[in-house]
């Protein structure tokens, strides 16, 4: 599975999912794109986003999206940190399209 880590999660949190080939929005060269072209560019070699946006929902459109969208509660790696095993649970499940979010 392939996973891009939005700017603002801690790319610490890529090293603990373990069998998804993760990027970062930087890495991609990506960092400047705002939510919308992010997640149109996005789409063409991921199979999930994790960003900490909450707002992404409510931002924009993410009905017909093939991309899974996964919201982490924050972008605090010393709290991330000790939900590494939950985040890649969640990586796991998503399906094509689907959006959740971890409380």
């Amino acid at each position: 599975m392939n996973v891009l880590l939005d700017a603002c999660v801690p790319r610490p949190l890529g090293d603990h999912l373990t069998g998804c080939k993760v990027r970062t929005a930087q890495e991609m060269g990506w960092g400047q794109l705002k939510n919308g072209d992010l997640l149109r560019a996005a789409e063409a070699h991921f199979d999930v986003f994790v960003t900490s946006d909450k707002r992404l929902k409510y931002q924009q459109n993410l009905a017909g999206r093939k991309l899974a969208i996964l919201v982490v509660p924050t972008n605090d790696w010393t709290v991330l940190r000790v939900m590494t095993d939950t985040v890649l649970s969640a990586v796991q499940k998503l399906s094509p399209g689907e959006y959740s979010e971890i409380s």
